[in-house]
């Protein structure tokens, strides 16, 4: 039996302002390990709403989701941020980067943040992944003196400090160029084949959505295809 890493049920999602609005419309689906899925659909379906649930950034829904196994439901922040930052590696449009730090340790800040390992440690790791990645040149530059591409190349070894069990990125590569595009979902796609990680990836990109593993194609707030 294949790993489920991510799964829903009859979720969700309602906005009132100022009217009530269901923007989710009893999602049900699942993410094995290793899977590169893409979650696609016109702007305005709800991919983006739904990211945000996955990723427990938003508790505010109707239905279950579980992680690893385990049941958000009902959890405390708390509970929540621990995992956000052990389980699940975030690559969004904008880095979000923090331009005052190094590269180095923009990476390493999610790992000393967990506290589980010792700084010496997350630093090697994180240049562990910043050579993966090619960019462990750019190791002592600021964040505000990269190209978008190297950015994100950044955002990416940052989101896989510490080896979460599934990526989740929101149009990753909205802001980039066909070249860094290209680039990024390289990556992408070598993590998912040689390292076995779980990518769940909303974007706009037709042929980004195209390459990977499977399409979750949504519209009106509910998924039509997985």
């Amino acid at each position: 039996m294949e790993n489920i890493v991510l799964q829903t049920n009859a979720i969700s999602k309602y906005f009132n302002d100022p009217v009530r609005v269901q923007v989710l419309k009893d999602i049900d689906l699942s993410v094995n390990q290793g899977e590169f899925v893409a979650v696609t659909g016109k702007s305005g379906c709800g991919k983006s709403t739904l990211l945000y649930i996955l990723s427990t950034m938003d508790t505010d829904y109707d239905g279950e989701l579980w992680i690893a196994g385990d049941r958000m439901r009902g959890k405390t922040e708390r509970q929540l941020a621990l995992v956000r930052n052990e389980k699940i590696g975030f690559v969004f449009q904008f880095h979000y980067l923090l331009n005052e730090f190094s590269v180095l340790k923009n990476v390493m800040l999610p790992g000393l943040k967990l506290g589980k390992l010792s700084e010496a440690e997350v630093e090697h790791r994180a240049m562990e992944h910043l050579t993966k990645l090619d960019i462990q040149s750019l190791a002592l530059k600021k964040a505000n003196q990269l190209s978008g591409g190297e950015k994100q190349r950044v955002a990416i070894a940052r989101a896989l400090i510490n080896d979460p069990i599934i990526i989740m990125g929101d149009e990753p590569t909205g802001n980039l160029d066909k070249k860094n595009s290209d680039i990024v979902f390289d990556i992408f796609k070598q993590l998912s084949t040689e390292a076995k990680q779980t990518l769940l990836i909303v974007t706009h990109d037709q042929s980004f959505a195209n390459n990977t593993n499977r399409i979750i194609e949504m519209e009106d707030g509910r998924v039509i295809s997985a």
